[in-house]
C-alpha cells in the first residue's frame, strides 16, 4: 500500500482517535508548563536558592523548548511523524521522572532541560500530523480543538499546581506528569502512521541548531534584560549571539545541496505573513493572560485566586470557540476570521488601557472575555493559513518555524513588557493613552503596546491568502 493510501486509510478508520491522543498530548505539555510556573517560588524556598537561580527551572525548559520545536518540525519531513514524536514523548516522560528524583537544584534544572528538549515534540509534531493526515477541507476543525486544549490547559494548570503543590508537594506534580506520558508513547505508536517519505531526503543538522540557537540565544537575551536589564552583557550578548546564528543560518541554507528548508521559504508571502501574525498574536495573548493578574493583584487588592477567576472568562472563551473558528475556516476562508479576531483582541486590550486599568475588575475581565474569543477566531485559523501556504515537502520544517515563532512570541511579550512597565512605573509620568484618567498609568501604558503588537499583526495579515476548502487540491 503506498503512503497516500496508508494515510487515507489511518483518517478513515481513526481520525477521533487520532485527534484525542493529539489534544491530550498538547494539553499535557500545557499543563504541564502552567502548573509548574506557580509553584517556582516554593522551589526556591525548598532548595534555600535565590530567585534568580531558581529561575532557571523555567529558563532552561524555555530554552530547550525553544531550539527543538523547529528540529522536530524537519524531522517530520524526514523521518516517519511516528518516530519522531515517540521519541519527544520518551524524553519528555525522562525528563519529568530526573524532576521527580531531583535531590538539588542543579539536578531539577537538568531534569526540566530534558523535559523541554522532548516536549518541544508536542506542538511541532501535532499540526504537522494534522496537515499531513487530514485533506485540506478536515484541517481546520482538527486544529481549532488542538488550540481549545491549550487554552483548557492554561486554565487548570495554575489551579492544579498550586492545590497540589499545597497538599502533596510540588515534586508530585512532575509524577503526574510522567504517569500522563507513559499513557501517551503506545497510544501515539496506535494512532499515528509510520510512512516514511518516498522520497530519501537528507536532515541538515548544522543549519537546524543553527536556527535553534537563533532563537534560544533570542529568548535568553529577553530574558536576561528583564532580570538583569536590557544594557547588561549578558542581554546583549544573546542577541549577538542570536545575529551571527540567525546569520549563519541564512548562509547554510543557501550553500547546501539539501538544506534545512528552502531558501524560497522565506519568498512565500503568504506564509511570512502567518508567521508575523502568529508571532505578535501570541505575544499580546500571553502579555495579557501575565500582566492582567499583576494589575488586579497590585491596584485592586484581589488575592491569587480572584485574579485567576478573571482570566475565567477569557479561557471559557478560547476553549468554546477556537473548534468552531478552525470549522469556519475550513468553510469561509481564514482572512474574515483572522481578521474578526484580531480586531476583537485590538478593541479589548485597547478597552482594558482606556478604561480598565485602575477600574473595576469586572471591566478587565470583560477585556479578557474579548481578548480570549479574538485570539480563539484568529489562532486556528491562521495555522490553517500557514499550512495551506506550505508545498507537501514543505509543511514539517515550515510548520516547526511557524510554531516556534509562535512560542518564541508567548516567551518574549511578558518580558519585553514587564520591562517596559517597570521603566514606566520608575518615571511615574502620565499615561501615553490620552484618553486614560484613572489611576494606573504604568498597566495602561503596558496595554497600550499590547495594541501596537496587534496593529503590526493586522498589517500583517493583509498578505495572507484567503484559502478555502474549495480552493485548496
Amino acid at each position: 500500500m503506498s503512503s497516500e493510501g496508508a494515510a487515507s486509510e489511518q483518517v478513515e478508520v481513526s481520525t477521533r482517535l487520532l485527534l484525542g491522543v493529539l489534544i491530550s498530548a498538547v494539553f499535557v505539555s500545557v499543563l504541564n508548563s502552567s502548573m509548574v510556573n506557580v509553584v517556582v517560588p516554593v522551589i526556591g524556598r525548598d532548595y534555600g536558592v535565590t530567585e534568580a537561580q531558581v529561575g532557571w527551572v523555567i529558563t532552561g525548559y524555555l530554552l530547550t523548548f525553544a531550539v527543538g520545536i523547529p528540529l522536530y518540525g524537519r524531522a517530520a519531513d524526514v523521518f516517519s511523524i511516528r518516530r519522531a514524536f515517540a521519541v519527544g514523548l520518551l524524553a519528555f516522560a525522562a525528563g519529568s521522572l530526573l524532576c521527580v528524583w531531583a535531590p538539588s537544584l542543579g539536578m531539577l534544572v537538568l531534569g526540566r532541560i530534558v523535559q523541554g528538549a522532548g516536549g518541544a515534540a508536542i506542538p511541532a509534531l501535532s499540526s504537522v500530523s494534522v496537515v499531513k493526515i487530514l485533506p485540506p477541507g478536515g484541517r481546520g476543525a482538527a486544529l481549532g480543538l488542538i488550540v481549545s486544549s491549550v487554552g483548557i490547559g492554561a486554565a487548570i494548570g495554575p489551579i492544579l499546581g498550586g492545590a497540589v503543590g499545597a497538599l502533596a508537594g510540588w515534586h508530585y506534580l512532575f509524577v503526574g506528569t510522567f504517569m500522563l506520558t507513559v499513557v501517551l508513547i503506545p497510544a501515539v505508536l496506535y494512532v499515528l502512521p509510520d510512512a516514511s517519505p518516498e522520497e530519501a531526503r537528507g536532515f541538515d543538522l548544522p543549519g537546524g541548531i543553527l536556527l535553534g540557537l537563533a532563537a534560544g540565544l533570542f529568548l535568553f537575551g529577553i530574558t536576561r534584560g528583564q532580570v538583569s536589564g536590557f544594557g547588561s552583557a549578558g542581554s546583549w550578548g544573546s542577541f549577538a549571539g542570536s545575529t551571527l546564528a540567525a546569520a549563519g543560518f541564512g548562509w547554510r541554507i543557501r550553500r547546501s545541496a539539501d538544506p534545512f528548508v528552502s531558501p524560497d521559504l522565506f519568498k512565500n508571502r503568504a506564509y511570512v505573513a502567518a508567521v508575523v501574525v502568529g508571532y505578535f498574536c501570541m505575544l499580546a495573548n500571553v502579555s495579557a493572560l501575565v500582566f492582567v493578574p499583576l494589575l488586579v493583584s497590585e491596584i485592586n487588592g484581589l488575592s491569587p485566586g480572584e485574579a485567576g477567576l478573571v482570566l475565567t472568562p477569557g479561557a471559557v472563551a478560547l476553549a468554546i470557540i477556537s473548534p468552531l473558528a478552525g470549522r469556519w475556516s475550513d468553510r469561509i476562508g481564514v482572512r474574515p476570521l483572522i481578521f474578526a479576531g484580531l480586531v476583537t483582541m485590538l478593541l479589548s486590550v485597547l478597552s482594558i488601557s482606556t478604561f480598565g486599568a485602575g477600574a473595576t475588575p469586572m471591566i478587565v475581565s470583560l477585556g479578557m472575555l474579548g481578548v480570549g474569543a479574538g485570539f480563539a477566531l484568529a489562532n486556528s485559523p491562521n495555522v490553517n493559513a500557514a499550512a495551506s501556504a506550505l508545498a507537501p515537502e514543505e509543511v514539517g520544517a515550515g510548520l516547526g518555524i511557524f510554531n516556534g515563532a509562535f512560542f518564541l512570541g508567548g516567551g518574549t511579550g511578558p518580558a519585553a513588557i514587564g520591562a517596559f512597565l517597570a521603566a514606566r512605573n520608575e518615571a511615574d509620568a502620565g499615561a501615553l493613552n490620552p484618553l486614560y484618567a484613572l489611576d494606573a498609568a504604568a498597566f495602561s501604558d503596558a496595554f497600550l503596546v499590547l495594541v501596537l503588537a496587534l496593529l503590526i499583526s493586522l498589517v500583517a495579515a493583509l498578505g495572507l491568502r484567503s484559502t478555502t476548502a474549495k480552493e485548496t487540491t
